[in-house]
């Protein structure tokens, strides 16, 4: 059996609205299209982790500066993290030299 030694920060759902600078009814929403993905304390109450600060800002950056929906951004999301992963497997790759 393990203790953790330190406490997770988490963030009930007003404080994550305040430190994200979202309505806490557009949390909600995310919420419901799943492109925030809280989870449930000792108690079964909804929290975020510190890490879901920065997927809001990513949504945020999406929904202004592209001027797509909520309901898309999913789909961006998804596209974004593909070529990301696509990009880095072709870092690791080893390189072969052509010759003949």
């Amino acid at each position: 059996m393990s203790y953790a030694l330190v406490r997770q920060v988490r963030l009930d759902p007003d404080a994550y609205a305040r430190a994200t600078g979202l309505h806490p009814q557009v949390v909600g929403r995310l919420v419901a299209l799943g492109l925030l993905e809280p989870v449930r304390d000792a108690r079964g109450e909804l929290c975020f982790m510190p890490a879901q600060v920065a997927a809001a800002a990513r949504i945020q950056r999406l929904h202004e500066g592209l001027s797509i929906n909520y309901a898309a951004i999913g789909v961006v999301i998804d596209l974004l993290d593909r070529i990301g992963e696509l990009e880095a497997a072709l870092r690791d790759r080893p390189t072969t030299t052509q010759g003949g």
